[in-house]
């Protein structure tokens, strides 16, 4: 069995990150900037966190105050080209704190239920209002042709939402059934983490990333632009949603068979 402790005391930054990388998760499904660029991101973030005395749960609410800042800013300012590329940087920074704070749990030997809860009601908190932030941002300062538009942000909160909660209670019910078998461990088997994960599928989900998203509100200024790449990334996302749903519940399905 892994062993998720650090066998030693270490205080520099790059041995640090070194033990991070040894019981980091593994990169199976994970898409590309989640994999290649916001877990490397998070890594030195838990390091830097993990230097300084910080728990996992002080940086979850880092994490929290600078997304729900960045929604805040989506919602309440008028888009230009340096707003969007400022809101854009603290959601992805928001979102590599959101890595840290699990490697940084598991660093110190393993998280708690209440720091699992929290961070899944930030996330939770994220997912409902990220894309709302959006729809306020479009009927205050976008020049829509049809008020219909609106409906887009809101279909996405509504993607978004659901696969959040169906992903979450997948993993919740394959924990009670591996307890129930007497399998002790997480929802998803211990795999090495430098374990070789498939490069194409991790760029065919890249539109599922929310890094990928992140990046989009660079553009939050141009409203043609912007209402495209939007608008692709819902619809790429609803057949996500299809896709995981259906797969989620066989899966489901099998474990009570």
């Amino acid at each position: 069995m892994l062993d998720l402790r650090v066998a030693e005391p270490v205080t520099r930054h790059r041995d640090v990150v070194a033990s991070l990388r040894r019981v980091g998760k593994s990169s199976e499904g994970v898409p590309g900037y989640s994999r290649w660029v916001n877990r490397s991101l998070g890594r030195h973030l838990a390091a830097l966190a993990f230097r300084v005395g910080l728990t996992p749960n002080q940086v979850t609410v880092l994490s929290g105050v600078c997304t729900l800042s960045a929604i805040a800013g989506i919602a309440t300012v008028r888009p230009t080209a340096v707003s969007g590329v400022v809101v854009a940087v603290v959601l992805l920074l928001g979102y590599a704190l959101d890595s840290a704070d699990g490697q940084l749990a598991r660093l110190r030997g393993g998280g708690s239920p209440a720091g699992e809860w929290t961070d899944h009601v930030v996330d939770a908190l994220k997912n409902a209002t990220i894309h709302l932030a959006v729809a306020v941002c479009w009927f205050r300062f976008y020049d829509l042709d049809h008020p219909g538009y609106l409906l887009i942000p809101l279909g996405f909160s509504a993607v978004a939402t659901t696969f959040f909660m169906g992903l979450v209670l997948a993993d919740l019910l394959r924990r009670i059934n591996f307890q129930r078998q007497g399998i002790v461990g997480s929802a998803v088997p211990n795999m090495n983490p430098d374990q070789h994960a498939p490069f194409l599928r991790s760029i065919v989900v890249l539109p599922n990333d929310y890094g990928v998203f992140c990046l989009a509100m660079t553009v939050l200024a141009s409203h043609l632009v912007f209402g495209v790449v939007y608008s692709l990334l819902f619809a790429a996302n609803a057949v996500f949603l299809v896709v995981g749903a259906y797969r989620w519940f066989h899966e489901m399905r099998a474990l009570s068979a």
